[in-house]
């Protein structure tokens, strides 16, 4: 199962007098990561590169900015991938030391700046979320609200026409046991709709 990060983890690596600053942070997509991309090239001004990589939504970026290719985006996107993580964007803002690393100095120096940043990144893991609609008489409205709670279901939407039409989600993984037991409790007068 694919985690994501409750909040953002910084590091700081001094390699041969060039300064790399790592974070990981949540991120929903791609235009969020562009963003906060250029929120942080406005906060360095003087960094020489500020390069990312991004696992979100079931797409990816990695981005190497001037660094020679494949030196920077891609091995930092390998650890998001190596880590199992999803909705994750890391930055790394490079400070040229005037010292150059080469291409497998510079490969190290990005992974190891995202993966020390991960080190002490809490996870969460994810939860995929099932859509489910009922139909059901007024008098079962205040029990089956109390069931749903109780499930820690979130209302989506509740209408009041001939019968009470109820949307709500919950973990995928407690959906089954949930339609069973309001099918139980309510003696069978609710209906389900498919989407």
């Amino acid at each position: 199962m694919s985690n994501c990060l409750s909040g953002p983890c910084h590091s700081e690596l001094l390699i041969k007098k060039s300064r790399f600053i790592g974070c990981v942070e949540p991120m929903a997509d791609r235009a969020a990561a562009q963003a906060r991309v250029a929120a942080l090239r406005q906060a360095h001004p003087a960094a020489a590169h500020v390069c990312w990589a991004l696992l979100a939504g079931g797409h990816s970026a990695a981005v190497d900015d001037g660094e020679p290719s494949g030196t920077a985006g891609r091995p930092m996107l390998d650890v998001l991938r190596h880590q199992d993580l999803e909705g994750v964007l890391a930055t790394v803002v490079r400070y040229y030391g005037g010292v150059k690393l080469g291409t497998g100095g510079l490969v190290r120096a990005y992974t190891d700046a995202v993966a020390q940043a991960l080190l002490d990144a809490p996870r969460v893991p994810l939860q995929t979320l099932t859509n489910l609609h009922c139909s059901l008489p007024y008098a079962l409205e205040g029990h089956v609200r109390r069931q749903l709670s109780a499930a820690g279901a979130q209302l989506q939407g509740v209408e009041h026409a001939s019968l009470v039409h109820i949307q709500f989600c919950l973990p995928a993984s407690a959906a089954e046991a949930l339609v069973h037991q309001l099918d139980e409790s309510c003696r069978g007068l609710l209906v389900w709709h498919h989407p």
